[in-house]
């Protein structure tokens, strides 16, 4: 009974003697780490914010880098704290090699968001900047990260998907083509002079100097139920111009066409065909604005 108050006297004071005798390489150590997370948080801002205007390095590369660039110092970090502690470096590397086979295994749909990353940012099926549609997602780029895509919603919600979810989907890029097409449809009575109709809706195409001449805009027939005949109006316009062309086109065939059934008491109907550049049948482009 009587070695008990030793046994706890002992108990207590050697951690004590432990930290007094390696309280240098303790502060070294928390030093280390607290440097390296600054140094890490500091570098991979300046990779991300820097280096594209400094170097020149495409934007798209930038967080991937600053990523890495964190996650390297704050390994080498830990890395080099332990070994003030006393632990070798070379059982450090050891002990990381072993665990990260077993992450590995253990975490292939993380890995596999990195290898998707790397893809897509070797690859460029899309770029900051750009609106894109892909299994089940949609918005305008704002970050490529190591693990994931973070988009923006045209409600200006935050979106962020998995590499992998994108990058193993097909994905519909609505900003990379420098032109895109603009079908309106207009469904009209079939006593309606077609030709006029078509004279009246070339006209408002071939006056917007938004409109290219290569292709020319075309009205067609597209088709035809009961009483009631579809013209279709096709126009070819630069990507940047696209809603603002389609709104206005729209309106003025709209108004045009009601003008010239006027005097038979008719109105047209107007709406947008199915857009071709989206992922479903009949989905039109999100509005960007």
């Amino acid at each position: 009974m009587n070695d008990l108050p030793n046994d706890a006297t002992q108990a207590v004071s050697l951690p004590l003697r432990w930290l007094a005798d390696n309280s240098v390489a303790l502060l070294s150590a928390l030093v280390v780490l607290i440097g390296g997370w600054y140094l890490a948080r500091v570098l991979s801002r300046m990779v991300r914010n820097l280096l594209p205007r400094a170097y020149g390095v495409d934007r798209n590369f930038a967080p991937l880098l600053a990523q890495v660039t964190r996650y390297g110092i704050i390994i080498f970090s830990i890395v080099t704290a332990l070994s003030f502690l006393g632990v070798s470096s070379t059982s450090i590397y050891a002990v990381i090699g072993a665990a990260g086979l077993a992450i590995a295994l253990a975490l292939q749909g993380t890995l596999a968001n990195i290898a998707a990353g790397i893809m897509l940012v070797w690859l460029r099926p899309i770029a900051i900047g750009e609106y894109i549609v892909g299994d089940g997602v949609a918005g305008v780029v704002v970050e490529i990260g190591l693990f994931g895509t973070r988009l923006r919603s045209t409600s200006g919600l935050y979106i962020f998907t998995p590499n992998q979810k994108l990058w193993s989907s097909a994905i519909t890029n609505h900003s990379r083509e420098p032109r895109r097409r603009i079908d309106v449809n207009i469904t009209v009575p079939d006593t309606i002079n077609v030709a006029a109709a078509r004279r009246t809706m070339l006209k408002i195409a071939t006056s917007d100097k938004r409109v290219q001449v290569d292709p020319p805009p075309t009205v067609h027939v597209e088709s035809f139920v009961g009483d009631e005949i579809m013209l279709q109006l096709r126009a070819w316009v630069p990507t940047p111009e696209y809603l603002p062309t389609l709104r206005d086109l729209t309106e003025k065939a709209k108004l045009a066409i009601n003008k010239l059934l006027s005097a038979s008491d008719e109105h047209a109907q107007v709406e947008l065909a199915a857009d071709p550049h989206t992922q479903n049948a009949g989905e039109r482009t999100p509005d960007l604005t």
